[in-house]
């Protein structure tokens, strides 16, 4: 097995012993501010959106869980559309991603429609 073959997963199984679990604070970091959060939320029901619309407001990124939102499909409608307006008034972008993840971005933040590493 190669070397590149090694590193990007050849044809060979895995085992948990081939990885090695990594401490950050092993690592030097510079405490500085990050211009933008990555929130993870889980909507469940109207009032949701509020605290992701006011993530999205203030510049962070949303990956929103909808899986218990399917329980009414007009609920989950209007959810969406309400995000959708609010990626739009901001320049940002939204996708469903499957019937299960909403991503929502800030400002200035685009999402590709297009897989990483599909058809390679």
């Amino acid at each position: 097995m190669g070397l590149m073959s090694t590193i990007l997963g050849g044809r060979g199984s895995r085992s948990t012993e081939d990885y090695v679990e990594l401490d950050l604070d092993d690592f030097e970091s510079v405490a500085t501010e990050a211009a933008m959060q990555v929130h993870v939320a889980e909507i469940a029901g109207q009032a949701d959106a509020i605290d992701i619309k006011d993530a999205i407001y203030d510049g962070d990124m949303v990956v929103a869980d909808i899986t218990r939102l399917r329980t009414s499909d007009s609920t989950t409608e209007h959810v969406i559309d309400e995000l959708r307006q609010v990626a739009s008034e901001v320049d940002g972008d939204i996708v469903q991603k499957g019937d299960d993840q909403l991503i929502v971005t800030p400002t200035g933040v685009k999402i590709s429609r297009e897989k990483l590493g599909d058809g390679v």
